[in-house]
């Protein structure tokens, strides 16, 4: 089934590094870009003169009250023998998603419970949720509250 996207998949995840840009900024880090591309991070976070490797994830899919969200690489990122690139603690230090209604989470790669995929929105990861950004897509969005308190500060 062809999926109706108000903006392409390369937009939807530039407009991710730009909201991880625009939070870490305000969590007082200096951000860089990768000049090529890296397989494993999208930016490099200077926080107190500790570099923190950044993966940054969007997802659009909202399926049983949580935002199903892939962190695993597939297409043109493919190991040499053909299989998908899983997520790894070890590649990252912190996972930063945008979801379709600009709900945000800073995630320590450490905390983060998963290879391939996983679910925002409920208790889990509630404590990594930060203030929302800018949603990418509005068509329907779901009906999710916002938390009572989100992270003010980054998850170090």
């Amino acid at each position: 089934m062809a999926e109706d996207r108000r903006i392409n998949r390369r937009q939807q995840g530039d407009l991710g590094e730009l909201s991880a840009m625009e939070w870490l900024g305000t969590q007082g880090a200096l951000v860089f870009a990768p000049v090529t591309h890296s397989p494993h991070y999208d930016l490099i976070a200077d926080v107190d003169d500790r570099l923190l490797r950044v993966q940054v994830k969007t997802a659009s899919f909202f399926h049983r009250e949580r935002w199903e969200v892939s962190i695993c690489t597939r297409g043109g990122n493919l190991s040499r023998s053909g299989t998908t690139s899983v997520f790894s603690p070890e590649r990252c230090d912190l996972l930063f998603v945008l979801v379709a209604d600009g709900r945000r989470w800073c995630i320590p790669a450490g905390e983060v419970d998963g290879r391939h995929a996983v679910r925002l929105g409920g208790p889990k990861y509630e404590r990594f949720e930060i203030r929302r950004g800018t949603p990418f897509d509005v068509r329907n969005p779901p009906s999710t509250p916002p938390p009572a308190a989100f992270a003010t500060r980054l998850p170090l």
